[in-house]
């Protein structure tokens, strides 16, 4: 089973569509009894005493890196073990990532954390593949058409296909990582999507977008 069989099997236990479950699915799936009972809500039994808008303030002080995580367009007709391609139109897939981190050197993985409610992830699950472009100082406003729902968020982006999934890489930016989905596991109200790369590279001549207390921000020059 390819990494798309595998990532459909993820669809169907995180309540995204009816697949028919692989013989032998490689990727570790979110059990049913494990998924929130509102989408983009966590279990009551997993919520702290804590104000969200406190929450926010003080993690706003961690400042991170952007990034644009991207699928390639659905294959014509049913996508893989029969899930139709979902609404969205027919194009690549992509939204604005905040949350992103390398997890392992060997194997080489990375991971992205996504929201349940998000729209995009179904169909970046369904691909099976995905790249994460690491933006560069002077994409906010890139960012910012990644961070919408609804639009043709690549209207008018240049970019090309990375070399093993094929997931737009956009041009501009500092670094991109080219992946399969290895897992998914639940944490709260978004998914933990684990990656393992499988190719990647820099342009070596910009610096990052930065992202620090609700701001974009860029390093000062040394």
């Amino acid at each position: 089973m390819g990494h798309a069989g595998a990532a459909a099997a993820a669809v169907r236990y995180l309540g995204h569509g009816p697949v028919k479950p692989p013989a032998r699915p490689r990727l570790r799936c979110v059990p049913a009894d494990e998924r929130a009972p509102e989408a983009g809500r966590a279990p009551e039994d997993e919520r702290a005493p804590v104000d969200p808008a406190e929450f926010r303030r003080v993690l706003g002080n961690f400042a991170s890196g952007v990034t644009v995580v991207t699928a390639p367009a659905p294959r014509d007709g049913p996508g893989p073990a029969g899930v139709p391609v979902p609404e969205g139109g027919p194009g690549p897939a992509g939204f604005a990532c905040q949350s992103f981190a390398s997890l392992s050197l060997d194997p080489p993985l990375v991971c992205f954390m996504v929201g349940r409610a998000s729209t995009t992830w179904p169909r970046i699950a369904r691909a099976g593949v995905f790249c994460v472009n690491v933006l560069g100082a002077g994409q906010d406003e890139l960012c910012r058409a990644f961070a919408v729902s609804g639009a043709d968020k690549f209207a008018g982006v240049a970019h090309d296909p990375a070399p093993v999934s094929g997931a737009p890489r956009l041009a501009g930016a500092v670094a991109w990582i080219d992946c399969a989905v290895h897992a998914v596991h639940t944490g709260g109200d978004h998914l933990i999507v684990v990656g393992r790369v499988t190719a990647l590279g820099t342009d070596g001549t910009d610096r990052p977008l930065l992202f620090h207390r609700g701001r974009f921000a860029r390093l000062a020059d040394d």
